[in-house]
């Protein structure tokens, strides 16, 4: 009978999770709230319609081991080592500052200094699943805010392992100080050997083993098993079950085997923490939570305003701009996933009390539910600040990286952004002798380009001063390959306020994106998702045999169609583009003379390209020198760019003879 009522219960939880979660979903807020949500209005002080709650909590003590084990698979060294500085400094640095921050306030409040530590320890983790689900919606996880978030919330998501570790010890477990602290020493050193061991030769070999039959089910089995096994492995010795599993996907992050475990095993991590997650709204007293309503508000309000400053702190020490600062720090505001976790082994030890947990647990919802409200109010804040009278040091982070007289250009490419765009438009500019300066706004990779050679400074675009610094005014072209969209449009706004007359090209992830950009003055939108979806199409038609020509034709009309809104707002100074764009049966290429060229070393008069191909040479590029609009009597030389005005159907013929192909 007990199975029926438990199944009528997992039943009741899924149905009522997939209504809140749906229209959690049309309000874009965080799942986990709609999973807690879901276990307010099922458990014994809402609705009253779960019957066997403690089988529920074994599920969800399941649903903790899976999380962790695929969070220790996560957990790459690889990927850690790109973000390391982050990592260890601004991690350490933000949690360290909000324990002792909550610890203090906590003790003038009367709490015991091991309630405050503890209660420190809750706050400072922030939720991984919820911000970083936020970053990749808005396109920003790449983004200099987004990577710094990124590496704080991994250094948490390690740091919860040894903070459950010492909550028996700050709850005073007997069990725990029975053990000497030599035993302890000696069963930490075992498992670190055991875990070094294991994943150095057992595991990869075992899973090699089990690759080669090709059976998904023994794949699933043994994944699993060695979960199960580390945990308990752990959990026998004296120390958590969470431990054990982090520690089990830790060993597997190191195989070739690691993307496949995690892929088999994220479908039931998904399901066991959903449950996981409502077990823990079934505790929330609604009733309690009324009669303190004020002071969970003032609570809540305390830990947004304390998170955000401290964070945003964290990130400043590491002589990040006050802008990546105050979006880093409003993205980590809130309380996380973990938090529940380590707050539910705290009430289970005894070492908060019932009414402290509430306090814990509805402040903590609340922070989660609103960080999509204190993520879309960020960039308004920072853009505030940034036209404060403060210094230009507070502003940028630190002292930005000046450019040397002999680096100062004109008629240049200034690239905004030294991501994967901006290093490959960098290097095609070397190679071509464009003279080109970049801005960027992670100082670690400004100092290892600058040994480099590179002409690149610290600073963030967004101020007028980092701009004039990288010769604004005097640049032809400025590509602005940022990740950040709110400091996109407000460069893109700030480049043509500057410089009326220089071509402004954004790279944007998003097509909507397109209009208000050039509403703000840029002259071309690249959209990734729009230049993605052209590539596959090019590829597809190549497979079907389709002649290049013609793809070539059918990309170039679909560009025309969705880059028609883009148009240079000051028709006083036409560029090349806008000139196609009026003379749409014509185009404008240009070309090199080649050394095996037939019309080397002879005048345009000799060429005839107009009476021949219907084309004009515009100009004649030849080294610093510029000739427009050229007469028959000009000679055209090796290495010369030849701007030409001609036909589409013509340029193929043209190529051939300028470059000997």
């Amino acid at each position: 009978m007990e199975i029926n009522i438990l199944i009528k219960d997992i039943f009741i939880i899924f149905a009522l999770s997939i209504a809140v979660i749906f229209v959690f979903h049309r309000m874009r807020l965080p799942p986990i709230v709609g999973f807690l949500l879901t276990g307010v209005l099922a458990g014994p002080n809402g609705l009253s319609m779960i019957e066997i709650v403690e089988e529920v909590d074994i599920m969800a003590e399941i649903g903790i081991v899976l999380l962790l084990f695929t969070i220790g698979i996560e957990f790459s060294l690889k990927k850690l080592s790109r973000i390391k500085r982050l990592f260890f400094i601004g991690g350490s640095l933000q949690v360290l500052l909000t324990i002792g921050y909550v610890t203090l306030i906590a003790e003038i409040f009367g709490l015991s200094i091991t309630k405050s530590l503890f209660t420190g320890f809750v706050i400072a983790l922030s939720s991984t699943a919820t911000v970083i689900k936020l970053l990749q919606d808005r396109g920003e996880i790449d983004s200099p805010h987004g990577q710094t978030t990124l590496g704080i919330l991994l250094f948490q998501d390690f740091i919860i392992v040894p903070m459950m570790l010492l909550v028996p010890v700050l709850a005073g477990s007997s069990d725990t100080l029975s053990q000497s602290p030599l035993l302890v020493i000696i069963e930490g050193i075992g498992i670190i050997i055991l875990v070094f061991i294991s994943a150095r030769w057992f595991v990869p070999y075992l899973l090699h083993q089990v690759a080669k039959t090709r059976s998904k089910e023994l794949f699933i089995l043994t994944v699993v098993s060695i979960c199960l096994a580390i945990a308990y492995l752990t959990s026998s010795v004296g120390l958590s079950l969470a431990l054990g599993a982090f520690l089990a996907g830790l060993i597997i992050s190191e195989s070739e085997y690691s993307h496949e475990a995690l892929e088999k095993i994220d479908p039931f991590k998904d399901l066991f923490t959903s449950l996981f997650f409502v077990s823990i709204g079934m505790l929330l007293d609604l009733g309690f939570i009324l009669d303190k309503l004020a002071l969970v508000i003032v609570i809540t309000l305390g830990i947004l305003v304390a998170k955000s400053m401290l964070a945003g702190f964290s990130t400043v020490v590491m002589g990040l701009p006050m802008r990546t600062a105050i979006l880093t720090g409003f993205a980590l505001s809130q309380v996380g996933e973990f938090s529940f976790i380590l707050s539910h082994t705290g009430f289970l030890y005894g070492l908060i009390n019932q009414n402290e947990y509430q306090l814990l647990l509805a402040s903590s919802i609340i922070t989660m539910g609103l960080t999509p409200f204190m993520m879309v109010i960020a960039p308004h804040i920072a853009t505030f600040a940034s036209h404060l009278p403060i210094s230009e040091r507070m502003i940028t982070g630190g002292e930005f990286a000046r450019l040397d007289k002999k680096e100062r250009i004109k008629d240049h490419l200034v690239i905004i952004g030294f991501g994967n765009t901006g290093r490959y438009l960098a290097k095609v500019a070397s190679d071509v002798g464009i003279p080109y300066v970049i801005i960027e706004t992670n100082p670690e990779t400004v100092r290892v380009e600058r040994e480099k050679g590179e002409p690149i400074f610290y600073g963030d675009a967004t101020r007028p001063n980092v701009l004039k610094e990288a010769g604004i005014v005097d640049a032809r072209i400025v590509v602005i390959a940022t990740s950040d969209p709110i400091a996109t449009r407000r460069i893109t706004e700030l480049a043509r306020k500057l410089s009326p007359k220089i071509h402004i090209i954004v790279r944007t992830h998003y097509l909507q994106e397109m209009d208000h950009l050039a509403e703000l003055g840029a002259d071309e939108v690249i959209p990734e998702e729009f230049e993605a979806s052209m590539e596959i199409f090019a590829r597809v038609l190549y497979k079907y045999l389709v002649p290049r020509t013609e793809v070539e034709k059918y990309i170039a009309e679909v560009r025309q169609g969705n880059y028609e809104m883009l148009r240079n707002l000051n028709k006083k100074h036409l560029s090349i583009s806008d000139i196609e764009r009026h003379l749409t049966d014509l185009e404008i290429s240009t070309f090199r003379v080649k050394a095996r060229s037939s019309v080397a070393k002879k005048t345009l008069s000799e060429i005839e390209l107009r009476s021949t191909y219907g084309a004009t040479v515009l100009a004649i590029i030849r080294g610093d020198e510029r000739i427009s609009n050229p007469g028959g009597s000009v000679q055209l030389l090796e290495g010369d760019l030849v701007i030409v005005l001609g036909r589409p159907d013509e340029m193929a013929r043209l190529a051939e003879i300028f470059e000997g192909d």
